[in-house]
């Protein structure tokens, strides 16, 4: 296989979010989606006001209102009056919510252990490294350290 990095990383990336997929389905989470990850990092610290999720995410409020909607239907999130302001509302995680979460950190732990087995810790690690290092020099790591990653455009 001759392709260049950018492609290289893609197609893991995919094949990785894939297999973690695939692990969610059997734990009953067949309704989950890769894309649901972008708004949960908004709401991992706590309830936001979707005029903030809007923000965060780039989009406008008709649209965070939209996926809000989507994931109250799926049960992933719940909306409740802001305590400080009784017109807006707040969205945040539920228990299965949550739950999501933690299965699909437990699944990419483990494929990570997996992965790390059967290639050995130092490609894995090399790895890992690498693209750790390409993310840092296209300016990627302050999106994900302050929990705003953005699908690319």
């Amino acid at each position: 296989m001759d392709l260049d990095l950018s492609l290289v990383s893609l197609f893991a990336g995919w094949a990785l979010a894939d297999e973690v997929q695939r692990r969610l389905t059997d734990d009953g989470f067949g309704d989950a989606r890769f894309a649901d990850g972008v708004v949960f990092q908004h709401l991992v610290g706590g309830p936001v006001t979707i005029t903030t999720l809007a923000d965060k995410l780039g989009v406008t409020q008709q649209a965070a209102s939209k996926t809000v909607a989507d994931l109250q239907a799926r049960r992933y999130v719940a909306r409740r009056t802001d305590p400080d302001d009784a017109r807006a509302k707040q969205v945040h995680l539920t228990d299965h919510g949550q739950a999501v979460i933690e299965a699909a950190r437990k699944h990419r732990a483990a494929i990570d252990r997996e992965l790390r087995k059967s290639l050995g810790d130092h490609r894995v690690e090399e790895a890992r490294q690498l693209l750790t290092d390409v993310i840092d020099s296209l300016g990627g790591t302050a999106p994900i350290r302050t929990r705003t990653v953005r699908p690319p455009h």
